[in-house]
């Protein structure tokens, strides 16, 4: 909203504070190389006055993005490799094709304390792949589920129930993001084991729109508890 008038309004640092005082329990951006999100600068503004946790998504394949990540520090990096011409993230990663890079990644960010989190679509053998890539966490590309949510809800999180074990037993913590709502949180929740963290932007903010910031939060977690 912000980027499409140009200035300031709304202000993305006011409303990380707000969001955190209305009990959010972590802050995510997703800068990308053309910023038409999230700002670089934004980041290093966000870095200074987020008190809960600061999580950085994005392609580490760029470099700015690297030094980004390496400057700022943030409490964990989401590892995505979203194409140029992407409108949002529409794949995980291969982490068996890409695992090289993936484990020189891993390591440069964990060098400076990051905790790190690879995107991956759920399929177990790409959550095998990213645990030998010395990640901490996967986060589960979760829009398929949205998509078949309200046709078969069973069958739709039978992979990411699947997955998610499988992450289990390889030592790996769960995260989860993309296209999860108010409709669907709470049964995704009730069903994937070790899920310790999802991120939700877009659904959340059109919420917001019609329900209020600080309530919409409110009913989010409550989805989650």
């Amino acid at each position: 909203m912000r980027n499409s008038r140009g200035g300031s309004q709304p202000n993305v640092v006011q409303v990380a504070i707000d969001c955190e005082k209305f009990g959010a329990e972590g802050i995510t951006v997703h800068p990308r190389p053309d910023e038409r999100h999230i700002r670089y600068q934004d980041v290093y503004d966000l870095k200074k006055i987020v008190t809960t946790e600061f999580n950085i998504e994005g392609n580490p394949t760029e470099k700015k993005f690297v030094e980004l990540v390496l400057a700022n520090k943030p409490t964990q990096v989401t590892l995505v490799p979203d194409a140029l011409n992407a409108v949002t993230s529409n794949a995980g990663w291969d982490t068996i094709k890409h695992k090289e890079q993936l484990k020189d990644l891993v390591a440069t960010f964990k060098s400076v304390g990051c905790r790190v989190s690879i995107f991956v679509d759920p399929i177990e053998k790409m959550v095998e792949g990213a645990a030998e890539t010395g990640t901490d966490r996967i986060e589960l590309y979760t829009e398929s589920y949205a998509h078949h949510y309200f046709s078969n809800r069973a069958d739709a999180i039978k992979d990411y129930v699947a997955a998610a074990k499988i992450a289990e037993i390889v030592g790996l913590g769960v995260n989860a993001g993309h296209d999860l709502s108010l409709d669907n949180l709470q049964y995704f929740k009730e069903n994937i084991p070790n899920l310790l963290e999802v991120s939700i932007g877009h659904a959340l903010i059109c919420d917001a729109l019609y329900l209020g910031l600080e309530n919409t939060i409110q009913l989010y977690l409550r989805q989650l508890n």
